[in-house]
């Protein structure tokens, strides 16, 4: 600043210099009273001085504010909620990630933001005025139901939940005192209504109302730490494929397909049709949400049979005992047919073959009721399944077994179970008799439980080598896969109605089959619920022409993937000499034929 006096300016000198001044040494400067004029300068300095702290003062102030409304309200949780009305953020730990057995996510968290609303400090004008402009943000509100909620007095109330960054900045700009966001997360599923019916879904709260997320819902809100599943990702999207082509193409109305380890009883892939996507559950039907492939309870028909040509080794008959199959059996008011009938005996292998429903019911009647009870409770299809879902099926079971009932249920009729009772009690037969508990969680086998033997290791063999029949004769052809070595059954049971009896113009097709038969490492299993007869299948709706090639395309698209290498080799080696031939399969030229019974 100049001030009213002139001063003399000092030399620069570096240090060690003499400085030396010319001239005659200034006399002190004389004082005086300062006038009128230069007091009233001062004073107005000095009230400037004082008029530029509380402006500095105050917009410090206003910025601290901005900076909490605009920052940490935005990205903290709102402090304005009671912990009865809406607990702290804070206070819960994020949802875990569920992926597939080999890391891939399934379900995980993205970060958000809820709008709330504290009409405590809203004035009445902006109330007013949130009510009116707020619609014009998100349509899905309206006016009548913001004024329900906006009443004055709440502390807490939601407006509307996961706001995008856009939505979020928009409603900033409105300005309204006592609204605030709460920071938030959204669960997502990056595979959608691939894996719906397996990982399930949450509400608007993130708690779990279905499927895994259900049932895990303390562990997944408890711990950071993923949960892995068994399901194989490549597995389960070639599963829904392969089952969503066949439902069009045979103009089905849904359908199930599962894919096992026979070994572990892992599940790895499980898809049922119609399905949903899961961050819309509440947009879905009821049949969309339904999983046919866990709580659907069904008659599954001639797929059945193969525990009734168990039960027949198990009881210790020859496989070449025969049994009357020339005419239809009247038991009661009842009259037991074959849709095929052969009209001769044929041997044990011969009625799983030609899938004779009067076979099996002789050759049930010769066992007996009681030991085929037993067995079938052994095997686990009398009661509940464990599973890790929440939507799993109870048995329909004869409350009497009579007579009539060993029979029906030698061929599928009398007896209802889900699709997983079917699949897990056929690898327990073909494994070499080990039933596990199917489970839908990677397992180590290095920790798995023993299991349960319920089967001989030689009884095993035995029936391995008639589901090959099946398919080298029977009505599995079209499931063969070259390189695999399939074996399998089929099943067509007439739909049972809600009154009581069954829709003549209604049928559940289905398809199990084990690959490689001769050594069995997994099971697949596709059902159709009402496929129709169409181009190229001459009028049949049986499984034989649907629900069966389904299956051979999956276990092509999944045998690959699992590293199954394809063989080209006879049955030799794999089944005794005397199996091969009391079975019916026929070594010629290194190839297995099937010798065909007439």
């Amino acid at each position: 600043m100049i001030g009213p006096f002139k001063t003399r300016r000092r030399p620069f000198a570096y240090p060690g210099e003499e400085i030396r001044l010319t001239g005659d040494t200034p006399s002190p400067r004389p004082t005086r009273e300062p006038d009128a004029s230069t007091k009233g300068l001062e004073t107005g300095r000095l009230r400037l001085l004082v008029t530029a702290c509380l402006f500095g003062l105050a917009f410090s102030v206003i910025t601290g504010r901005l900076v909490q409304l605009m920052v940490l309200s935005s990205t903290g949780t709102s402090t304005v909620a009671t912990p009865s009305e809406a607990p702290p953020l804070e206070a819960r730990m994020a949802r875990a990630d569920i992926v597939d057995r080999n890391g891939l996510v399934l379900a995980t968290n993205l970060p958000t933001v809820n709008l709330v609303a504290d009409t405590r400090a809203v004035p009445e004008r902006d109330l007013m005025r949130a009510i009116r402009v707020l619609p014009t943000l998100f349509p899905d509100l309206t006016s009548e139901e913001l004024a329900d909620r906006l009443v004055p007095g709440r502390a807490f109330v939601y407006l509307r939940r996961n706001l995008t960054p856009i939505e979020q900045q928009a409603v900033n700009d409105l300005g309204i005192p006592g609204l605030h966001f709460e920071r938030a997360e959204r669960r997502v599923y990056p595979a959608g209504r691939l894996v719906a019916h397996v990982v399930g879904a949450t509400d608007i709260d993130n708690q779990g109302i279905a499927g895994i997320e259900d049932a895990f819902d303390d562990r997944l809100s408890s711990s950071e730490k993923p949960l892995r599943l068994s399901i194989d990702l490549r597995l389960q999207h070639a599963a829904h494929q392969v089952l969503s082509d066949a439902i069009d193409h045979f103009e089905a109305i849904g359908g199930a397909a599962l894919v096992m380890d026979v070994h572990t009883a892992e599940v790895l892939a499980m898809v049922s049709l119609p399905d949903y996507e899961p961050e819309k559950i509440g947009e879905a039907s009821e049949d969309a949400r339904f999983n046919r492939a866990t709580l659907g309870v069904y008659e599954l028909g001639s797929v059945f049979k193969v525990f009734n040509t168990a039960l027949a080794l198990d009881a210790g008959l020859p496989l070449t005992d025969t049994f009357d199959a020339a005419k239809p059996i009247r038991i009661a008011r009842f009259t037991i047919t074959d849709f095929h009938p052969e009209r001769r005996a044929l041997s044990i292998p011969e009625i799983l073959m030609h899938s004779s429903n009067i076979g099996s019911a002789r050759m049930a009647m010769v066992v007996g009721p009681e030991r085929q009870q037993a067995f079938l409770k052994r095997m686990g299809l009398l009661d509940p399944i464990p599973f890790e879902l929440p939507e799993v099926g109870r048995p329909l079971v004869p409350q009497v077994w009579r007579d009539i009932n060993a029979m029906t249920i030698s061929f599928g009729h009398g007896l209802s179970v889900t699709p997983l009772h079917l699949i897990t009690g056929v690898s327990a037969l073909i494994n070499g008799g080990t039933l596990h508990p199917p489970t839908l969680l990677k397992t180590d086998p290095a920790t798995m439980p023993p299991g349960q033997k319920v089967f001989s290791e030689q009884n095993s063999m035995r029936l391995r080598a008639m589901m090959r029949l099946v398919v080298e004769g029977g009505s599995g052809r079209n499931a063969d896969v070259e390189g695999y070595y399939v074996g399998g059954k089929t099943g067509s049971a007439e739909k049972q109605l809600k009154g009581g009896g069954y829709a003549k113009d209604s049928v559940l097709t289905s398809f199990i089959a084990g690959f490689p038969i001769s050594d069995p490492q997994y099971v697949v299993l596709v059902i159709l619920d009402d496929p129709k007869a169409v181009k190229g299948t001459y009028g049949f709706r049986t499984a034989g022409w649907n629900a069966t090639p389904a299956a051979g395309r999956l276990i092509a698209e999944v045998a690959p993937l699992l590293g199954v290498t394809p063989t080209h080799h006879s049955p030799e080696g794999h089944f005794d000499a005397t199996v091969i031939r009391q079975v019916g399969l026929k070594v010629e030229d290194g190839e297995d034929k099937h010798l065909a019974a007439r």
